[in-house]
């Protein structure tokens, strides 16, 4: 209890506020990385779940892959990619891609493919190109399984890049590893805390976002254009 209560006297002393080892300084490079690696694994693992669930083709591939990679121990890729790349952002960033990866790449195929198919089919009768398919169907409908693989990576990420500070000494993972060393559990701890309070965070925004768009999302529905190219009947 005194270690807790230390560790929150670390938080609000503004001493830890201030200066080039701030903790306001570590948790935007804890942020900022994060977000790097996120944005790239969404770079990579959407447009090729869209077009796996799109398309129906490499699921295998995708099951297998995104189980392998699930099995890899963080810790361990980060110190093989240390090894080989030294000193740096590259080993972390590399480590914490592959971690996110999956997750993204399952959200984006497995949303995409749970689209009503007679909604596609719909979509595809009335003349819209494969990739307005895609864009104004399969994306709208697939968008909170999607996001839901996304926030599934966020909080994977936010939790894991204190590893980051292993190799490149950057980030919450800073004063955690430092509390380590030098002793100082209090320090820590406090690391610790801003890291747990950061995932709140995260996954209150993202929680709030898939809300939106499962609300947004209207399955079984043909898009608007459909009545406009759709034929007039005669009733005459």
């Amino acid at each position: 209890m005194n270690l807790f209560a230390e560790a929150l006297a670390h938080l609000f002393d503004p001493a830890s506020w201030q200066g080039t080892n701030s903790l306001g300084l570590r948790i935007l490079e804890h942020l900022g990385f994060s977000r790097a690696v996120l944005l790239a694994a969404a770079a990579i693992g959407i447009p090729a779940g869209v077009l796996i669930g799109h398309t129906g083709r490499g699921r295998g591939l995708v099951v297998a892959l995104t189980s392998g990679a699930r099995a890899i121990p963080t810790l361990g890729l980060l110190t093989i990619f240390g090894l080989a790349l030294g000193i740096g952002l590259e080993a972390p960033f590399l480590a914490l891609l592959v971690l996110a990866l999956p997750p993204v790449l399952a959200g984006a195929y497995a949303g995409v493919e749970a689209v009503d198919r007679q909604v596609v089919g719909a979509a595809r009768a009335i003349g819209m190109t494969e990739r307005e398919i895609v864009q104004r169907v399969e994306l709208p409908l697939a968008a909170p399984v999607l996001i839901g693989g996304v926030r599934s990576a966020a909080l994977q990420v936010i939790s894991t890049a204190t590893l980051a500070a292993y190799v490149s000494n950057t980030g919450l993972g800073r004063p955690i590893f430092q509390g380590v060393k030098a002793g100082d559990y209090e320090v820590m701890l406090a690391g610790a805390l801003l890291v747990a309070l950061l995932s709140l965070v995260v996954e209150l925004v993202f929680q709030a976002i898939q809300s939106a768009a499962g609300r947004r999302a209207e399955p079984h529905t043909v898009p608007a254009r459909a009545s406009a190219r759709a034929p007039e009947r005669n009733t005459a």
